[in-house]
């Protein structure tokens, strides 16, 4: 890993002052996915075994999405090449990237995940945040210009189509949201997964979320801001629920809504400091750079939308992005093997 130093010192100068993703930036970001998507160890399974047939390793259980520590940090791993090649036509080491595309999201690979995916002891596997990131990763090779693309969407969707059911199936059912900054966080398993409905025209799933986020959230008010972080969130809870509220409700609703939720955003004086790292090398300890851009995200979401309310939050948004940036490079595997996708999805809603 060590030679990941130079590559963190030669991004580190230029984000500074960045506004857009740029090529360099993009090659930098691109080589952590690349570098773990067939790495099949560490790896961390979240299995449920029904007997002693199932104790398999990583790759034989998950033979698209092994890599990267964990099933949902290899999908979203997919997904930041599947957008960086959209975006970069001269990515850095493209023909690389594309190959392992190919051999991981083989139409094979893709059945099998499907299969364990349908064991019965395995319906809630990756509920909701591996799930979004499936989703999101299929909205991307769908409106991919790239010849690979249109083969690799075919083959995912299998996939995706059985986790929109599963959506469907289990909103109903949850009774109440679960307000966290981990990977259960009802909203942003909401989110991603509505901006992936829209695109497919999926009226099911839009209707589906748009009536349980509503039945979920709507009588929320006063999020305790000051409540964040807890130590090792890596989604913001206030953040990602104005996120979902933000895009299911009419404009005007939802800024009454907010002004309820939130209302210290109005307040042009508003400040939120980014969440402090101690620790890059501790797993758990670096996820609060996730959360710096969970919140910046939502608030170049909400700046994008509303410039006359809020604009005076893109500061802020910056603030968040620009703390954790530098450090997402720097060599230690905790935070390397998923933390660019989280920064190319901060530069995506900037833009």
């Amino acid at each position: 890993m060590k030679h990941l130093y130079l590559t963190a010192f030669l991004f580190s100068i230029t984000i500074t002052s960045a506004q857009e993703l740029n090529l360099q930036q993009a090659n930098a970001l691109a080589k952590l996915p690349v570098k773990c998507l067939q790495q099949e160890y560490p790896n961390k399974l979240s299995q449920l075994l029904a007997d002693a047939s199932e104790i398999q390793s990583p790759k034989q259980l998950h033979p698209a999405f092994y890599g990267c520590f964990d099933w949902h940090s290899s999908v979203h791993g997919h997904w930041s090449l599947v957008y960086l090649l959209k975006k970069f036509p001269n990515l850095e080491g493209r023909e690389e990237i594309i190959n392992k595309l190919k051999i991981n999201l083989s139409k094979e690979n893709i059945a099998q995940e499907v299969a364990y995916l349908n064991k019965k002891h395995e319906k809630s596997y990756e509920r909701m945040y591996g799930w979004a990131w499936l989703l999101k990763l299929q909205q991307e090779l769908n409106t991919s210009n790239e010849p690979f693309a249109k083969e690799l969407a075919a083959n995912l969707q299998p996939l995706t189509t059985l986790l929109a059911e599963r959506y469907t199936e289990f909103l109903p059912k949850l009774n109440y949201p679960i307000r966290v900054g981990t990977h259960t966080s009802t909203a942003f398993g909401l989110n991603l997964a509505w901006d992936y409905a829209v695109h497919a025209n999926n009226q099911t799933l839009q209707q589906s979320i748009r009536t349980n986020a509503l039945r979920l959230f709507k009588n929320d008010i006063d999020c305790p801001f000051a409540w964040e972080p807890s130590g090792t969130d890596f989604l913001s809870p206030c953040m990602e629920e104005i996120g979902i509220m933000q895009r299911v409700m009419p404009a005007k609703d939802f800024l009454k809504w907010l002004k309820d939720f939130a209302p210290a955003l109005f307040d042009k004086k508003f400040t939120w400091k980014p969440g402090e790292v101690s620790d890059r090398t501790d797993g758990h300890l670096v996820h609060l750079d996730g959360l710096n851009f969970s919140r910046a995200w939502n608030l170049y979401t909400l700046v994008k939308q509303y410039p006359k309310e809020l604009g005076h939050l893109k500061p802020l948004a910056d603030a968040h992005f620009k703390y954790s940036l530098p450090s997402i490079t720097d060599g230690n595997y905790e935070g390397e093997h998923w933390l660019a996708s989280f920064a190319l999805y901060a530069f995506e809603m900037k833009e």
